[in-house]
């Protein structure tokens, strides 16, 4: 398994370099740059803008630009942003525990809550509790993302139960350490159940549909014939069986999520990466982009890591070899 794992990492470093190489020609595909925008400031002299194009080497070729870039990546230096005028690194590093924490939330409920529902419709098949999860499965996979957070937003602000933007509250400071985590879990709520909606409704109907197929194999007739108690027949043999689909898909769930997350977070206004790459894609800010996308990239490929991974240590018969 380590020897596998060592494999799949040093495999990374080819994908990242076709990934990032594509994203950065396909980025210079759009007219003119972020000096561009500048050069249309009367107040600002030609002179100044060539140096500055001169300075962030926006005058060589693209593949120079784009292998210095990646010089500067190997030495973990991902450029300057140019709207910012900071250091990727720290732009990036700043948001992304942001969109990670929003993730990971909406991850944990989605599992929390679609492994019990998958079970519960798959055992009570075509009983009424089985068809009203159905109906509320096809519903949240059905309802778009920006629609089901403006309603929540329209909620919240009639109500005023919850938080209708942003991260922290502007009294965030004076709240105290266990005032300002309510306050941080109150402002995630509706984020979290926005991203988590479509994808719990996904899970439950995979799980269900891989329950149900389960469940009717040769060797859970036997485990029931030997009188084990359904528990144990439901939990022990047939879910460690069918939430092999889930494992599989839990790679791609989190780049999902991650791109789902861009869009939750304009509309709640949480200060993470999707935001800062909208900013960074409508001013052209050239290495600001790349390094959202190296970072996405990554994440997407450790998801798919961790996923095969997970397949062995929930389903022992499966073993990769070398």
């Amino acid at each position: 398994m380590w020897l596998y794992i060592v494999k799949r990492l040093l495999q990374m470093i080819p994908l990242i370099i076709g990934i990032t190489l594509v994203s950065f020609l396909i980025m210079q595909l759009a007219p003119g740059d972020f000096l561009s925008q500048m050069a249309m400031n009367p107040q600002i002299p030609p002179e100044i803008i060539e140096d500055l194009r001169s300075e962030y080497g926006l005058d060589q070729p693209l593949l120079v630009q784009y292998f210095k870039w990646l010089w500067g990546v190997i030495r973990l230096d991902f450029g300057y942003s140019f709207s910012y005028r900071a250091p990727v690194v720290h732009l990036v590093g700043t948001r992304v525990l942001n969109t990670l924490i929003l993730s990971l939330a909406a991850l944990l409920v989605t599992w929390v809550f679609s492994i019990p529902m998958g079970i519960y419709c798959a055992v009570h098949r075509g009983k009424l509790g089985d068809q009203v999860f159905s109906v509320l499965a096809f519903l949240g996979m059905s309802i778009p993302g920006f629609f089901f957070a403006l309603l929540l937003i329209y909620f919240a602000a009639r109500t005023g139960w919850l938080p209708t933007g942003g991260m922290i509250s502007p009294a965030h400071a004076e709240l105290g350490f266990f005032g300002g985590i309510w306050d941080y879990l109150r402002h995630l709520i509706i984020p979290t159940i926005v991203l988590s909606t479509s994808a719990l409704a996904y899970y439950q109907r995979i799980l269900r549909g891989s329950m149900l197929e389960v469940l009717g194999q040769q060797y859970i007739t036997t485990a029931r014939a030997k009188g084990l108690p359904e528990r144990v027949v439901v939990y022990k043999h047939a879910l460690r069986n069918a939430i092999n689909p889930l494992v599989t898909i839990f790679g791609y769930e989190l780049s999902a999520l991650l791109s789902g997350a861009a869009l939750v977070e304009i509309i709640c206004s949480w200060p993470g990466l999707g935001r800062l790459m909208l900013d960074a894609v409508l001013s052209q800010d050239l290495y600001l982009v790349m390094g959202g996308f190296v970072m996405s990239s990554v994440l997407l490929i450790i998801g798919n890591l961790v996923a095969d991974v997970l397949l062995v240590v929930v389903d022992p018969r499966i073993r990769y070899h070398q």
